[in-house]
């Protein structure tokens, strides 16, 4: 398929720059699959939109507040530095705009800097010289990663927002912004329903937000991010099967995850490992039987995922609605749910 096919008309004025609060009053645009028909409803009314059996699955991965900013030495020229992956022995993966040699310091504060060990096309390494943990440093001095199209500065708020009250393990770069929604009645409500909760990890990281450039999608590569699928988890989705009942992904890392063990493994089991899982048009789901996302930037592997879960047509005939509806787009936006 072509790049193109991914378009839609946009009004930037939808973009939200802070959610809705409590989070679970979202508007959900319903999707069927078998009817093509869409519906209105709010987030809150979750609980009534699902069965008793069906089983949610979250991403528990833990956003960093890894935006930190510095300066850039000898010069003194201020830089941000998102820190992406640890690569152990105090040598870290960055993003960080401008021009660097290999050797250049970043200096945080007195303590803190950061010496630039490759900077090429694949990416930029640093090894870190700092005297207090890196965990430390991002709790002292680092900012949430908010995304670009969200403009303007993080404030001590986000990190709250921006971080689901599943997020357990630390990790990710950006949100798993469909499980931003949840709020603690809604997850009594969905237990009383008779609805369970089980969780995966997969660290949100720069694979996920990697522009699509090439025309021809089949020609794009996904950068690599870490899951994780337990014991517990995979048990509890057999069970689902099982009984005749859906596994529901809360969104797109989610079911990247699930069908990243499954492609490898032949069937679901419990695994971890690094995920380049490119889901496109025609894929063959074998796990996911629904989706609860956000709304996606056009042109962007998410929302070919989503095209791919409920086709082309289906997903530009949903968007166009939510447009029309001014339906809230992106992180802190509104959701859609796919059955």
């Amino acid at each position: 398929m072509q790049l193109s096919d991914f378009d839609f008309s946009f009004d930037h004025d939808l973009v939200a720059l802070q959610p809705v609060l409590p989070r679970d009053r979202a508007r959900l645009l319903l999707l069927n699959r078998q009817t093509s028909q869409l519906g209105h409803r709010h987030v809150s009314d979750l609980s009534e939109l699902l069965e008793p059996g069906d089983l949610l699955v979250v991403n528990d991965t833990k956003v960093l507040a890894a935006r930190v900013s510095g300066t850039k030495q000898p010069t003194g020229t201020p830089v941000e530095v998102l820190f992406v992956k640890d690569r152990g022995h105090d040598v870290w993966e960055i993003m960080v705009k401008g021009h660097f040699r290999v050797g250049q310091v970043i200096e945080f504060d007195a303590q803190s800097c950061a010496t630039i060990l490759k900077r090429d096309a694949t990416g930029t390494q640093v090894k870190i010289d700092s005297a207090v943990p890196v965990m430390q440093l991002f709790r002292e001095q680092g900012e949430m990663p908010l995304p670009p199209y969200i403009k303007r500065a993080p404030t001590p708020d986000d990190h709250r927002w921006y971080q689901t009250l599943f997020a357990k393990k630390d990790g990710a770069i950006a949100a798993p912004t469909a499980g931003l929604h949840f709020t603690p009645p809604l997850i009594t409500r969905l237990h009383a329903q008779g609805i369970t909760i089980a969780t995966v990890t997969l660290h949100v990281g720069p694979g996920t937000f990697k522009p699509v450039s090439a025309e021809r999608i089949e020609d794009h590569q996904m950068g690599e991010e870490a899951f994780e699928i337990s014991e517990a988890t995979a048990a509890a989705i057999a069970r689902t099967k099982q009984a005749g009942q859906r596994v529901v992904a809360v969104g797109t890392t989610v079911v990247r995850a699930l069908e990243t063990a499954a492609r490898e493994k032949g069937q679901l089991g419990p695994m971890s490992g690094e995920s380049r899982l490119f889901i496109t048009p025609g894929f063959q789901f074998k796990v996911v039987d629904a989706l609860m996302t956000n709304f996606h930037l056009p042109r962007t592997t998410l929302l070919m995922l989503v095209s791919a879960f409920a086709g082309v047509g289906l997903v530009r005939k949903a968007y166009e609605e939510a447009v029309r509806e001014r339906y809230r787009f992106y992180s802190y936006g509104d959701a859609m749910l796919i059955l």
